[in-house]
């Protein structure tokens, strides 16, 4: 079962990108104290992915921040350095890269998509909440393109 409104988020260890490759990050490290925009993608550059929802992101981000939003991140069932070439590629420096290697994550608030009949094995639906102090006060997920989870309907709900 997904996540919901007034849930709190799981603690679970991810990696990020550090100054010498790859770091832990624990999202209740990550969530705490903060207001945080998660942004999941099925996959980094995928075509939705990289064409949609990713520079919406990278275009408002300013207008998030101005919105009293402490950090804006991105989640894919990818590995870090994945995640550390789409964020260059992207121009995606002001956001944080989140690598769920193993989708443990996105299995703990139930956003798992299974993407094995095309090969890609388990990712993340699309997906993006707000979240503060952990809290989650939106969740918009999407079954088909960008609409829920897009920078312009956070901005909506910001």
């Amino acid at each position: 079962m997904a996540i919901s409104i007034g849930d709190t988020l799981p603690d679970i260890t991810l990696k990020t990108n550090g100054a010498n490759g790859p770091e832990d990050l624990s999202t209740g490290e990550l969530f705490a104290g903060k207001r945080v925009v998660l942004f999941a993608v099925p996959g980094a550059f995928t075509p939705g992915c990289s064409n949609t929802h990713m520079p919406g992101f990278v275009i408002k981000a300013d207008d998030i921040f101005a919105r009293g939003v402490d950090t804006i991140a991105c989640l894919a069932v990818n590995d870090a350095f994945v995640m550390d070439a789409w964020q260059k590629d992207q121009n995606a420096e002001r956001i944080t890269m989140l690598a769920d290697g193993n989708a443990e994550f996105t299995r703990a608030v139930g956003l798992e998509l299974d993407a094995t009949g095309g090969g890609m094995g388990i990712r993340s639906k699309r997906f993006a909440l707000i979240a503060n102090d952990g809290v989650v006060e939106y969740l918009g997920i999407d079954t088909k393109g960008v609409d829920q989870s897009s920078a312009e309907t956070i901005l909506s709900k910001l």
